[in-house]
């Protein structure tokens, strides 16, 4: 009894009130417009009733990490990451199918995704090392089991295939190797990897939707047949790679000392870039490649893939200042406006909410991604800077994102607003991650060596 008034009263006293404050005005808020959003007549109802019991069990789940200290983690990294494989790997093999994607693990009164949590683990065991390969940071070995590292998370996602999943663990990534001190060559690497592996299964659907551009010209009707082209992509390739030498070649002879590794990892990106885009390719059905480009132009596919957009776009601008008022959104409540209590959720907010609430709760996460900077800054060992940043970041992606797509400047990805969108998986690893913020924050006047 000692010991949890202890830990209460430590608590209490040292938790960052602007943290917790902003978390429950964001979890509240999304609380409301699920309650509006799904039409039920009641808090009861089914939607209301999970979001509320989620976010009692994230909260005790939030306690228990904040009293544990989060130090511990550098020692369990390679359990830690075991155990997210682990995770990964079973939902493969004994998970539901639910749209498409093997992702899930049904319980019978609930649903549990494990990559939600995988994600915290993934942050854990990157920032563990970091932390312990400090001294290295910019040798190729390292990069290579840093890269090791992210692709088997990668790997097992997209054979569910869930491909919104992975779209945090690069900005992750890279937010916390640049804070590592790694050279921005291999964060360009990295990115050029990325961009590579998502940007070969859009180029084609793009210029498929472009009908009316392609007509006009016989450039693009010529690009559009040979990018279909496998031989095409082989020839680029090779291209790429050739060029790629005879740069450095001509480097060397003018006497500008390059390194034979920067062409070599150059085309290993491009290479695994490829490799990768074929897994892209085939975890991405048509109408979602179509709902990533078609945030350019909704209008090129307004009955379909660009539907989305277009009813979100005017719910938000139809809020005005005041909005419409609760339950009151038209585009809500008659069912124009999809997965309205999940993806969407922000358009209910600004349609019914208006453009005050929609700021309101901006400020909020504005609030929370403050605090959550700070406990890294002032975190007293490298692993808790690293682990606190990491959680920012892909609290800050998933905003930015999802905000973005909501108002038709961003790619339709299927990310959700985190603490606001209906979904319990998200939910309580959202507050597992605040729990290690807490525990973060708690121990940061004492000292921790890592080895």
């Amino acid at each position: 009894m000692a010991n949890r008034n202890n830990f209460v009263s430590r608590f209490l006293l040292n938790v960052d009130l602007p943290l917790i404050i902003s978390i429950i005005a964001l979890l509240a808020i999304g609380f409301v417009a699920i309650y509006s959003a799904t039409g039920e007549s009641s808090i009861y109802g089914r939607y209301t009733f999970v979001q509320a019991a989620a976010v009692i069990l994230g909260s005790f789940f939030m306690l228990i990490l904040a009293n544990f200290n989060y130090k511990n983690f550098v020692d369990w990294d390679k359990l830690v990451y075991i155990l997210s494989l682990l995770l990964l790997i079973s939902v493969l093999i004994f998970g539901t199918t639910i749209k498409g994607t093997k992702g899930w693990f049904d319980f019978g009164i609930a649903y549990f995704q494990p990559v939600e949590i995988a994600k915290i683990m993934y942050i854990l065991v990157l920032s563990s090392f970091l932390t312990k390969t400090v001294k290295e940071i910019n040798k190729p070995q390292f990069i290579f089991f840093a890269f090791l590292i992210l692709a088997g998370h990668l790997v097992l996602i997209m054979m569910q295939p869930d491909f919104s999943s992975t779209l945090s663990y690069f900005p992750i990534t890279i937010i916390l190797l640049f804070m590592a001190g790694v050279e921005i060559f291999y964060l360009f690497a990295i990115v050029l990897f990325a961009l590579i592996a998502v940007g070969i299964p859009l180029m084609t659907t793009f210029f498929k939707l472009q009908n009316a551009v392609v007509e006009k010209s016989s450039v693009f009707v010529k690009i559009l047949f040979s990018l279909q082209s496998g031989l095409t992509w082989i020839y680029l390739i090779i291209a790429s790679l050739i060029l790629l030498f005879l740069i450095w070649w001509f480097c060397k002879k003018l006497r500008i000392r390059v390194s034979i590794l920067y062409p070599a990892i150059l085309c290993l990106a491009i290479l695994f870039g490829c490799i990768a885009s074929i897994s892209v390719e085939r975890s991405l059905k048509d109408y979602q490649r179509k709902r990533l480009i078609v945030f350019l132009d909704p209008k090129i596919d307004q009955k379909d893939s660009g539907y989305n957009i277009i009813q979100s776009k005017i719910a938000i601008g139809s809020g005005g200042f005041l909005g419409k008022g609760f339950k009151k959104g038209t585009q809500t409540q008659l069912g124009f406006l999809p997965e309205r209590y999940t993806d969407f959720i922000f358009s209910v907010i600004g349609e019914e909410g208006g453009w005050l609430f929609s700021q309101l709760t901006i400020l909020f996460y504005f609030i929370f991604l403050w605090r959550a900077l700070i406990i890294g800054q002032n975190a007293r060992d490298p692993y808790g800077s690293f682990v606190a940043t990491g959680i920012a970041t892909m609290f800050g992606f998933y905003a930015f994102i999802n905000i973005g797509m909501v108002m038709g400047i961003m790619p339709v990805t299927g990310v959700p607003l985190l603490f606001l969108s209906y979904g319990g998986s998200s939910i309580v690893s959202s507050l597992c991650a605040v729990g290690i913020l807490c525990s973060i924050h708690i121990r940061r006047h004492t000292h921790y060596k890592i080895s």
